[in-house]
């Protein structure tokens, strides 16, 4: 039998809603080398929904689900899927029709997700990675919250959180494979509230946040950040705004006394492109489409949202449920194999040096 090394960190993949394409996305990454590179994955899960995966991708005769208790019962290998089940007797999702909201999908996935993070809580975890699940479906199990990352600050007692969007650039087979971070400014806001909610402060704390979470992905080495406009061309000399001017530049002077390897800002429309070519390791964007649009159009399926502020590590794909391609078996496992990586590199490096407070 082919057992994963077992110094790697260990990874739960939480399963998300099983009505969407999580379940798939584990049985079609579990077949890829890359997968097991860098963390020993196990899944928090229904094994009934996962053995179905594996039928639909073809798998089933391969690979062995293990019915695991505890994560240190755990032999993860490309042949065996260690699968925790936390579902009470009687939770049966076996007739959950795929891409479909139903509220048992929505209360298994809440069950998933918390479980998870109450044994990365109590370190018998290293790190999680999550797989989509869907609002409507949470909100119908009676689950207030309205996402993963809300569920996940009040779980683990972090109210001062942040998202980055990642995507490793040097090759999904380099296990020292570099990258580039996108941390946002504003985030989830009406456009128009941008231009008030853009402050010197807050700005400068951001630079130094992306400074703090790549390090575990720069292997310790001080990143090279650049901070994008929020204007045409840089607001060209104040001609068309003076944001630039007046808070940004202020922003980035402050943090760049501090001993921070940051520079701009820099006008949108060429600073991605230099970055992707590997100038930069991070880039500070003003909003969410800035910098979401630019990553994503370049590599989506390899894209990986990282949490950052939790006492935990978190990584997940960066697309959703997918109900609309839900158990056809067409999805793409890209994004769940980096996500894995990203979170066994993240863990390996925190503990290494010790650190659970850096990035998650």
């Amino acid at each position: 039998m082919e057992t994963v090394t077992r110094d790697l960190p260990l990874v739960g993949l939480t399963m998300g809603d099983v009505a969407g394409i999580g379940p798939e996305l584990i049985a079609r990454a579990w077949l890829d080398p890359d997968f097991h590179a860098l963390a020993r994955p196990i899944v928090i899960g229904d094994p009934e929904i996962l053995l179905r995966a594996l039928q639909l991708v073809g798998a089933a005769n391969g690979v062995r689900i293990q019915r695991i208790k505890d994560p240190r019962q755990a032999e993860p290998s490309r042949f065996t899927i260690p699968c925790l089940t936390v579902l009470e007797a009687g939770d049966d999702l076996a007739d959950v029709r795929p891409g479909m909201v139903d509220p048992r999908a929505g209360r298994a996935s809440y069950a998933f997700l918390s479980e998870a993070t109450d044994l990365a809580m109590a370190g018998r975890l290293d790190a999680i990675v999550t797989l989509p699940l869907n609002k409507k479906a949470l909100h119908e199990a009676g689950v207030e919250h309205p996402g993963h990352t809300e569920i996940l600050a009040e779980r683990c007692g972090a109210p001062d959180h942040a998202m980055m969007l990642y995507m490793e650039t040097g090759g999904p087979s380099n296990p020292s494979a570099t990258g580039l971070g996108v941390i946002h400014v504003t985030l989830h806001v009406a456009l128009r509230k941008v231009f008030e909610l853009l402050r010197r402060d807050v700005i400068a704390s951001k630079i130094r946040l992306a400074d703090r979470s790549m390090r575990p992905l720069t292997d310790g080495r001080k990143p090279r950040i650049a901070v994008t406009a929020l204007n045409p061309h840089a607001g060209e000399d104040g001609l068309f705004g003076d944001e630039e001017q007046t808070i940004i530049r202020p922003a980035v002077e402050d943090v760049m006394a501090e001993g921070i390897d940051v520079h701009g800002p820099f006008p949108n429309d060429t600073l991605f492109y230099n970055a992707f070519q590997g100038a930069f390791d991070a880039v500070v964007a003003m909003y969410h489409d800035q910098g979401h649009i630019a990553l994503k159009t370049v590599g989506f399926q390899r894209a990986v949202n990282v949490t950052l502020g939790l006492p935990i590590v978190r990584t997940s794909v960066a697309h959703g449920t997918a109900f609309d391609i839900a158990w056809q078996n067409r999805a793409d496992g890209s994004s769940l194999i980096a996500s894995t990586r990203v979170a066994g590199r993240i863990a390996r490096w925190r503990a290494s040096h010790r650190d659970r407070s850096t990035v998650g």
